[in-house]
């Protein structure tokens, strides 16, 4: 009966660490979108992902007294390498605007394109509080002791990233004006899982070393519906002497398949220089060449096996021995 309860046990222990055992890599699809801040964890070595959006935006500025009319797409290339703490990507906006100009009598139009965003970077994991605290312990007799929040949950995964901007096109009117070529974007990235709930930080610092450098903050709420819906929320802020604004954004995921992700959204601000009104539809697909690392067994089982059946036939002998002196 004890036998039965540990293996028991042993069974559920496995079961519930086993996802967990992956560290960065998971079964399913980790993917940023749809909204801007980045997650904490790296998608896995030896994992190649695409993350794309068609998006349309309108925006109408009181001040200035212009409409645009803007149609675009941006994209996530990432890639899993080295280690799975690890992580190289490319971020990419690229816009195509139609403005009309109300500054006269005669209403004006003009058209402009070009990248408002090209970043190559790299992402790195610095602590992980499931590796740092290790696994919870199971309480095989109480739901609640197993959910209840504990302190541990309030630490935070934490990455930073540092990546480089570039933008090679002069009179870029996307970029703030007399851009340089390459400029530096640091990002420090906090996560919290907590459970269907997962809550995102990104505390971004951008062209810091141009005329118009640009400081962002991004919090995200994910909340996982079922095993293929999720919902999410998000604020952005951004201070900037070229641009700044605070933006609401929210929407809906569907997890077609384990590798594949469908998403749309909404982006709203809350002010009139200009006002901005953005949906996004999206996907995101991975590539998935992940090996998990082979387990090192410290003894051969063949070679066990051996030694026992030798250990049974002394013991058998010795006892026929024994049996046999006890007769005289």
């Amino acid at each position: 009966m004890n036998n039965s309860i540990q293996g028991i046990r042993l069974f559920l222990l496995l079961f519930v660490t086993t996802p967990l055992a992956h560290g960065q890599y998971t079964e399913t699809i980790n993917t940023n979108n749809p909204g801007r801040s980045q997650g904490a964890f790296a998608v896995g070595k030896g994992v190649a992902q695409i993350e794309g959006s068609l998006f349309y935006s309108a925006e109408e500025h009181l001040l200035q007294r212009y409409e645009r009319d803007d149609i675009g797409t941006s994209f996530q290339l990432r890639y899993g390498a080295i280690t799975e703490k690890l992580e190289f990507s490319i971020f990419g906006t690229y816009n195509r605007l139609q403005q009309t100009d109300f500054n006269s009598t005669v209403s004006s139009k003009t058209s402009f394109s070009n990248f408002s965003r090209f970043t190559v970077g790299a992402k790195y994991l610095i602590f992980d509080p499931l590796q740092f605290f290790g696994e919870k312990k199971v309480n095989l007799l109480s739901w609640k002791a197993n959910n209840k929040l504990d302190w541990r949950d309030l630490v935070p995964a934490v990455s930073v990233y540092a990546g480089a901007n570039f933008d090679f096109s002069e009179n870029n009117l996307l970029t703030p004006p007399d851009d340089a070529t390459i400029s530096p974007r640091l990002e420090l990235i906090t996560q919290n899982n907590w459970g269907r709930w997962v809550f995102v930080t990104n505390f971004v610092a951008d062209r810091i070393t141009t005329d118009f450098p640009s400081y962002q903050w991004l919090l995200t709420m994910t909340h996982s519906l079922s095993n293929k819906w999720a919902i999410f929320a998000e604020y952005q802020g951004l201070k900037s002497d070229f641009y700044s604004d605070d933006l609401g954004r929210g929407g809906v995921t569907y997890l077609v398949t384990k590798d594949w992700q469908v998403d749309s959204s909404v982006t709203l601000n809350f002010k009139d220089t200009p006002t901005v009104f953005q949906v996004n539809l999206g996907m995101s697909y991975r590539l998935d060449f992940h090996e998990d690392p082979p387990i090192q067994q410290t003894s051969d089982p063949q070679a066990d096996g051996k030694k026992e059946k030798k250990k049974k036939k002394k013991k058998k002998n010795k006892l026929n021995l024994e049996g046999e002196g006890g007769g005289i």
